[in-house]
């Protein structure tokens, strides 16, 4: 994400490199370049134009350390700026209400239904909620059908009255439904709408009056730019919602949407989607964004959502396991498979420091371990769990079923081989350390 920004800013910041201090018109000269990149990036005129002022008027007004280049002090303000632009913190979900009801709104096509099944899912995992998802979009063909499909991925009950076209009639039933089968928390999943079409915002405005929702999500798609930055004022003034959820910020390389939404609208981003899994899904966090959009990574998100996926009981066991250097397939397998949950490869490649511009040109697929898994799913339960068997014939049995080469699977086993080695080298103690640092990570100042 934000690629195309990321470089712009690298290239504006070469201006000061080599300077020996910061003065009026090196200063200039670095944000006039930072403002075109700003808005190149899709950034509100209005917006990118304070926000180099603001940060002219604190670098002039700066005694620069010795110790301190001055582009570096000019990354470190222009980071600091774009925090609080952002919003300086995060905020999050405010679930008061016995049960608490979240109302999304959005355009058609925002990925509302695909962003409340990614929230609930969330909610369920990682606060221990029991969510009901509603169904209250009776436009669309297929919309009910859609939200069943995603409930059923994650395991969370839909509530929908088919024949019904009375969204409030629903709403209430729903909340109903939900206060006498325990559920604490609604999601409500409405119908995509122009902020022009009267009908169907005067629809939205009186349900949200109905329900009283303790929040009330805008949901828009990032890809849209300076558009959904327009369209997100334009619903505030009508549903007055408490936050704005980001969706396609994978795909988004401008970010002009992302920097530019807080300002405009003068509520936070509490959400971005990050891909199309249902674990794709990120409190936003500004001072992290920031980082990113400056190529600095971020390592703190890749850390949080590696603990998602960690279990202690389960890395006990592997660490036991790799002591009697008996880690086998089957082991191998269920790590791959932990790490394709945490999400899209390239935006957790991306997250590493200065990893993210050596990547920008390489294309990255979801299905990267694709072959990986076709071969050792050919093989049978006594090759995965000894590997040592693995003779020539075996191999070629392998590569014929997993529709691979031979080579592959002599690539794979002597990959597997020094991973085995590697991972025995740092069991003990050291392993232990290494898990208790990462648990610390995300507690350590940035």
């Amino acid at each position: 994400m934000f690629e195309n920004l990321s470089e712009r800013l690298e290239r504006s910041f070469k201006i000061l490199k080599g300077e020996g201090k910061i003065t009026e018109i090196n200063v200039a000269e670095t944000l006039k370049d930072v403002r075109r990149a700003l808005l190149d990036a899709d950034v509100n005129y209005k917006v990118a134009k304070t926000f180099t002022d603001k940060v002219k008027q604190k670098a002039l007004g700066m005694n620069v350390l010795t110790a301190v280049k001055p582009g570096q002090m000019m990354v470190k303000l222009v980071h600091d700026e774009l925090a609080e632009l952002m919003g300086g913190e995060s905020v999050g979900l405010k679930l008061e209400g016995r049960p608490a009801i979240i109302l999304m709104s959005g355009l058609q096509g925002s990925g509302k239904t695909t962003f409340s099944g990614k929230l609930a899912n969330m909610l369920k995992k990682k606060q221990h909620k029991n969510p009901l998802l509603v169904a209250c979009d009776v436009y669309r063909p297929a919309a009910i059908e859609q939200l069943k499909v995603v409930g059923g991925q994650i395991e969370i009950p839909v509530y929908s009255e088919p024949e019904s076209k009375n969204v409030i009639g629903i709403a209430q039933n729903a909340i109903k439904e939900a206060k006498a089968k325990g559920n604490d928390v609604v999601i409500i999943d409405t119908a995509g709408r122009l902020a022009v079409d009267e009908e169907m915002m005067n629809e939205i405005e009186a349900l949200k009056n109905a329900v009283n929702p303790d929040e009330t999500l805008f949901v828009v798609d990032s890809m849209t730019g300076q558009d959904a930055v327009n369209t997100a004022k334009e619903f505030n003034d009508r549903l007055d919602f408490d936050g704005v959820v980001l969706t396609k910020l994978d795909g988004d390389t401008r970010g002009g949407a992302a920097i530019s939404i807080r300002t405009v609208v003068t509520k936070p981003i509490k959400f971005v989607g990050t891909g199309e899994k249902m674990e794709a899904i990120d409190v936003f966090h500004p001072s992290r964004m920031a980082d990113r959009i400056l190529g600095m990574g971020d390592i703190v998100s890749l850390v949080e959502r590696a603990q998602e996926q960690f279990d202690e009981e389960e890395a006990k066991r592997l660490q036991k396991k790799i002591q009697k250097n008996k880690f086998d397939f089957n082991d191998f397998l269920g790590q791959i498979q932990q790490i394709k949950k945490m999400g899209n490869i390239k935006d957790l490649a991306s997250m590493i420091p200065g990893v993210g511009k050596a990547i920008k040109d390489v294309d990255i697929d979801d299905n990267a371990f694709k072959g990986i898994e076709a071969i050792i799913l050919s093989m049978t339960p006594k090759e995965r769990t000894n590997p040592e068997i693995l003779n020539t014939s075996r191999r070629q049995r392998i590569a014929k079923g997993s529709g691979t080469t031979v080579q592959d699977v002599n690539r794979l086993i002597k990959q597997f081989d020094q991973t085995r080695k590697m991972m025995k080298m740092v069991t003990g103690s050291r392993m232990s350390q290494m898990m208790g640092a990462m648990k610390g990570l995300r507690n350590m100042p940035k």
